[in-house]
């Protein structure tokens, strides 16, 4: 789509439609401190071929997965995907960058969507799923946020180690809606310890949250932390890596009552931090206080399938007041990616790739704990990431084995912590783990 630059009169004209005079008038409510008070800094104008050299030559400095090894996890994983997933993507009827608004309309997009969330159910072994949330983060909050408004309790315990980023996004969500009441659980060996939990999980409590895998890649002790919950009357609430459900148990069968997840490994790349999506899925109890989209399928006045968004309880449908969430979106390309991965890869494809991503990342936690120096910081189970002691500061070593064309994982010090978090997919061979374990022993 072209640029086409507001001549002075548009603006002008503009300016008087909404009732000002000036476009300093417009402004009034952003403070003065705040405001830039200088010409911005940018290039001077140039042509087509010109503007093409700078991005391209901007765009070089990156280094990127495609040229580097990488053992980057926390969140993002490099994961492969299948060519035929942007063939089908790309097609002109799903190539949108937003939700159509009349959304029943497009049966196909809703079609697509409704086979996202048949598959997301089947894989979370949950009852329903919305089309959808922003990403992993706000969808944990939104999970929270529906445990409060469903129980009327005021505070939530976090039963093991969330990703930092989740946890400052859950913190932020609840302040701005009034409540400030989050717990964290005692940890020991890198999850929670389920004896102080039980301590702190009370009747005032209206969901207990657990990360399975959790931050550092280690496994949660999930039945027990559930079976806490629900002792007490609150909502348990799982934020799993769908990755995972290929090879450990989904939340479902181990009673999640809400269960979300980031949906980036299921056939998005990492996209420099996004965009992802959010997947959202509950038991049918709670069908009624799910937020965001939700398609049906139905019957048209012919007999034939039809698609509709149904249960809409999203504020631009009903009054504010009444409304379960103001998300009134979806991530709708993210996840017909997703959807189209699932398809793909099918049952036996996803437990493939988790269970090379698991025993891969155990191979190379045994040659690299064996390095003189190195060891794991925790022995609990884990699944595709784990955590590893340095005998040199961690980002020390990301800094030198990037001159070999490795990214070596992430350094826990941006959490005050120490360690370096490492994740290995199915995409590494045994030659590059090799090859990483020597360039690690020749560091000291």
């Amino acid at each position: 789509m072209p640029f086409i630059i507001n001549t002075e009169r548009e603006r002008d004209e503009m300016l008087r439609a909404v009732g000002v005079n000036s476009f300093d008038d417009l402004i009034t409510d952003i403070p003065e401190e705040i405001r830039l008070k200088r010409v911005l800094d940018i290039f001077p104008a140039s042509d087509e071929l010109q503007v093409r050299k700078l991005l391209e030559g901007l765009a070089s400095a990156n280094r990127s997965t495609s040229e580097y090894v990488s053992y980057l996890g926390g969140g993002a994983y490099d994961h492969f995907i299948p060519v035929a997933i942007k063939t089908i993507v790309s097609r002109s009827e799903f190539y949108t960058a937003y939700t159509p608004y009349q959304a029943e309309v497009s049966q196909g997009t809703l079609q697509a969507i409704y086979e996202y969330q048949s598959l997301v159910c089947r894989l979370y072994e949950m009852d329903v799923a919305n089309a959808s949330m922003y990403d992993g983060a706000t969808a944990l909050a939104e999970a929270v946020l529906m445990a409060m408004n469903v129980t009327g309790r005021p505070q939530v315990v976090v039963a093991g180690k969330l990703h930092p980023y989740n946890s400052s996004v859950l913190k932020t969500c609840l302040e701005a809606s009034g409540h400030h009441a989050v717990i964290q659980n005692v940890l020991q060996d890198g999850i929670g310890d389920v004896a102080a939990l039980k301590e702190i999980v009370t009747e005032s409590v209206a969901a207990v949250v657990v990360q399975q895998p959790n931050f550092y890649g280690s496994l949660e002790e999930v039945e027990t932390i559930g079976a806490l919950a629900h002792a007490m009357g609150a909502l348990f609430v799982v934020s799993a890596d769908p990755l995972s459900l290929g090879a450990l148990a989904a939340p479902g069968s181990y009673g999640a009552d809400i269960a979300v997840g980031e949906g980036q490994p299921l056939g998005n790349h990492q996209n420099f931090g996004g965009p992802y999506l959010g997947i959202f899925t509950v038991k049918q109890p709670l069908v009624r206080k799910i937020p965001g989209r939700l398609v049906g399928m139905t019957k048209d006045r012919d007999g034939e399938d039809g698609f509709i968004l149904t249960l809409q309880t999203r504020e631009q449908h009903i009054r504010r007041e009444k409304a379960t969430s103001n998300i009134c979106s979806n991530q709708a390309l993210n996840a017909l990616q997703a959807a189209v991965y699932l398809s793909l890869l099918g049952k036996e494809g996803l437990q493939q790739v988790a269970a090379q991503s698991a025993q891969k990342a155990h191979y190379l936690a045994e040659k690299i704990a064996a390095l003189p120096g190195f060891s794991l910081k925790f022995s609990a189970p884990f699944f595709r990431e784990f955590v590893v002691e340095t005998p040199i500061p961690a980002a020390v070593v990301i800094e030198r084995m990037l001159d070999k064309k490795v990214f070596a994982g992430y350094d826990l010090a941006a959490h005050s912590e120490t360690g370096l978090l490492v994740a290995v997919t199915e995409k590494r061979t045994k030659a590059e783990l090799d090859a990483f374990v020597a360039s690690l022993g020749e560091l000291c």
